[in-house]
């Protein structure tokens, strides 16, 4: 008979987002329990047998006593077998969140804390879950070693579930302390590895999968915002994965060279084809060279976009804006403060003149009151 389960991992629930601030920022913070509650729900309708979570269920263990129960509650729509492991986040310590949860007394009966490296029996013995819990932020031996000598006995499916870096795998960025050997699978004869730490929804080795974090949480392009629904038929046979979409934000990238008046325009379009502009996060890269009027559009551009946009962040310092004599006579000064603007602009455009920054802030802040008087 078919095994099937959801692998998911790296919730962390009571994450901050530091770098997204005010209401959006609190909304991300929701959403984390909003989306788990969703994989609760899809574990249901689904009717999976069992849902791994691979690590980094808290975004640390110093999260409030109300997280820890608001994330039990969450998981209540799946009444079957919920195995969560502790991650580098929220390592096993002796004083941890699941020794708080344990203390207030907030564990429903159908979750299993795998906070012990010792095989767990699901499905009425027809599973066994091999993990390897982290009982401390970093190890520098590979916690999966286990799998290769534990004992099960013959047509019952292996699954291992761990956390941390696939060595010979992952990009340079991601080589850090917890191991796990790119053969595991293998050596350890299992039907399938649930891991977590990688944000990303990643086949990294034969029967090795990262399935990533369910709700994004950066802007980066390694394709998050899933979960797992792995089936097992037959014992030593390839599993067979569905990659299921739960995330609700979206995170977005956006780069544009402006030079013009068409490029604002193309930035338009850019955004507005990105869709469900609401529950979308947007970092903008701009580059390019602009004169002062350009520069006033291009704000309240961005500026419309903030309000529609969940979170619109704007990274504009290789954006140079330059006065055209245009911009400097639309301004209508004559006398002293023309030659004053006239002295701002030549400090502007003298790259390695100290008030260089200053004077073309400036130039640019006394068109934007111009262009308001104006209205």
């Amino acid at each position: 008979m078919d095994i099937t389960f959801l692998h998911t991992a790296d919730w962390q629930i009571g994450k901050q987002f530091a770098q997204v601030p005010g209401d959006p920022g609190a909304a991300l913070r929701l959403q984390r329990l909003d989306t788990v509650k969703a994989i609760a729900e899809l574990a249901r309708e689904r009717q999976v047998d069992t849902v791994l979570v691979a690590g980094d269920v808290f975004e640390d263990n110093a999260v409030s006593d109300e997280t820890l129960r608001r994330t039990m509650h969450a998981l209540s729509p799946f009444e079957g077998p919920w195995v969560l492991l502790p991650g580098n986040h929220d390592a096993g310590l002796i004083r941890s969140a699941w020794s708080r949860l344990r203390r207030l007394a907030a564990v429903p009966e159908n979750v299993v804390f795998a906070d012990q490296p010792e095989p767990i029996a699901l499905c009425g013995g027809r599973l066994v879950v091999l993990p390897a819990p982290l009982q401390r932020r970093h190890e520098v031996g590979d916690l999966t070693e286990w799998f290769d000598s534990a004992h099960s006995d013959p047509g019952v499916f292996r699954v291992g579930i761990a956390h941390g870096t696939v060595t010979n795998r992952l990009s340079a960025e991601a080589e850090a302390p917890n191991p796990i050997a790119d053969t595991r699978a293998e050596t350890g004869n299992l039907d399938y590895l649930a891991l977590g730490d990688w944000h990303g929804t990643l086949e990294v080795a034969n029967r090795t999968w990262y399935a990533g974090t369910p709700e994004p949480d950066r802007f980066k392009t390694n394709e998050p915002g899933n979960l797992l629904l792995v089936t097992l038929r037959e014992r030593g046979a390839p599993p067979q994965v569905e990659k299921i979409p739960v995330g609700y934000y979206r995170w977005a990238q956006v780069a544009l060279e402006v030079m013009d008046e068409l490029a604002l325009a193309v930035l338009d379009g850019r955004l507005t084809a990105l869709g469900e502009s609401a529950r979308t996060l947007v970092r903008l890269q701009l580059t390019g060279t602009v004169d002062l009027a350009t520069r006033q559009r291009l704000d309240e551009l961005l500026d419309a976009w903030r309000a529609r946009l969940h979170f619109l962040a704007v990274e504009d310092t290789a954006l140079l804006a330059r006065p055209s004599p245009n911009d400097i006579d639309a301004l209508g000064a004559t006398g002293f403060v023309r030659a004053s603007l006239e002295t701002l602009v030549s400090i502007e455009g003298d790259a390695g003149h100290p008030d260089h920054a200053d004077a073309g802030l400036a130039l640019q802040i006394l068109y934007h009151e111009h262009e308001a008087l104006r209205q």
